[in-house]
């Protein structure tokens, strides 16, 4: 018998201008699905409009419960104490939000909703990503709602209106940051009670051992220390300088550059962890 000789197979080499399309083309398609998927975590909100009761009841009842308890003690009266206690409100409202985050992320794994998107044609970091945007939706609604609460009981923001709107998006920039700490609960914890637990651990001591409500030299000197290194309190005291003064001073940039350094920490730590699971 006669040998048939067989030509080998050849491997077709693909040019780098269409690798590059093809690497560009999926970057569009994930940042499609991404907002597709942000799109439902708000028909979800929609749907079930109790989501929003933290963000919504949360800031009026903490700006009139604290005002009214501290104001006189603190500032001499509650319109003394609204350029004080606003900003800190605003804080620990907005980054107290962020926790939902990754209960919501637990739950949706927990109930296999995950496991039917992975068997869909998108990307899959869109769930994920399309979750933390959703989230800044949230944190957009207790904003607006604690300056409301504010300028009803009287708070006039010398810093002005570009002011007070810096502020809102440099809280809301740096609990969406946050957010990705929870987020890394979220995918790792295995109940959604357990990653509320664990955040509200996190957040208790940051949130009240700051000078969100009472002034720092009213601390006892040890207490000082952690209160002046404390990154909840040069976010609030970021805030206040523009709210009130209209100044984005030396603590509203230690706190961007905070919030860059837990996304360039937990984003890669939250992604990896995810897609093992995802």
């Amino acid at each position: 018998m006669t040998a048939i000789a067989t030509a080998p197979a050849t491997r077709r080499i693909v040019p780098a201008s269409e690798r590059h399309l093809k690497n560009r083309t999926s970057l569009t398609q994930s940042l499609q699905n991404t907002l597709t998927m942000a799109y439902r975590g708000l028909v979800k909100i929609r749907r079930t409009p109790e989501q929003l009761f933290d963000v919504t009841l949360q800031p009026i009842i903490f700006t009139l419960m604290f005002t009214y308890i501290f104001g006189g003690a603190i500032s001499g009266d509650v319109a003394s104490y609204l350029p004080v206690i606003i900003p800190g409100i605003l804080v620990q409202t907005v980054i107290t939000t962020s926790v939902v985050t990754g209960t919501q992320l637990r739950e949706d794994m927990d109930k296999g909703v995950f496991d039917r998107f992975r068997s869909l044609p998108i990307a899959r970091i869109a769930p994920l990503s399309g979750a933390l945007l959703a989230d800044t939706l949230r944190y957009a609604i207790a904003t607006t709602l604690t300056f409301v609460m504010g300028f009803i009981m009287g708070m006039r923001p010398e810093g002005g209106i570009g002011a007070v709107v810096a502020a809102g998006l440099l809280v809301i920039g740096c609990s969406w940051a946050i957010s990705w700490i929870f987020a890394f609960f979220g995918v790792i914890a295995r109940t959604a009670s357990s990653v509320q637990g664990i955040s509200m651990l996190v957040l208790f001591p940051l949130t009240f051992l700051s000078n969100a409500f009472v002034p720092v030299d009213t601390m006892p000197d040890w207490l000082q220390g952690f209160v002046n290194i404390n990154p909840v309190s040069h976010l609030v005291t970021a805030v206040r300088d523009l709210v009130n003064n209209g100044v984005f001073g030396a603590d509203a940039w230690i706190s961007i550059l905070g919030a860059a350094v837990i996304v360039a920490i937990f984003a890669p730590l939250t992604v990896r962890a995810y897609m093992r699971r995802a």
